[in-house]
């Protein structure tokens, strides 16, 4: 099977949406196992991977809304795990 360029383009998108969603699955059933609310690492990881994955699926649909709106997640995703990496850090 010959996959369409515009069949790649729906599967990074929902690749993208999956991991995004997948980000607060995650943040709910950790702090569920911890019984407090948690933000684990990797959720900001999920958060870069989907927000870029979506992003890049936003400017194929020329979609200015979610260019936006996807465009500046990645930065808070990388400084939040910046500030992580910084904590850690200096706990050593």
């Amino acid at each position: 099977m010959i996959m369409t360029r515009e069949t790649l383009w729906l599967v990074i998108g929902f690749a993208g949406q999956i991991a995004f969603t997948g980000r607060f699955v995650l943040q709910w059933l950790y702090s569920e196992y911890k019984k407090r609310s948690v933000i684990p690492v990797s959720f900001w990881y999920l958060s870069i991977v989907g927000s870029t994955l979506l992003f890049a699926y936003a400017i194929y649909r020329q979609d200015p809304v979610f260019i936006v709106g996807q465009a500046f997640g990645s930065i808070v995703y990388l400084r939040n795990l910046q500030l992580i990496a910084k904590n850690r850090q200096s706990r050593e």
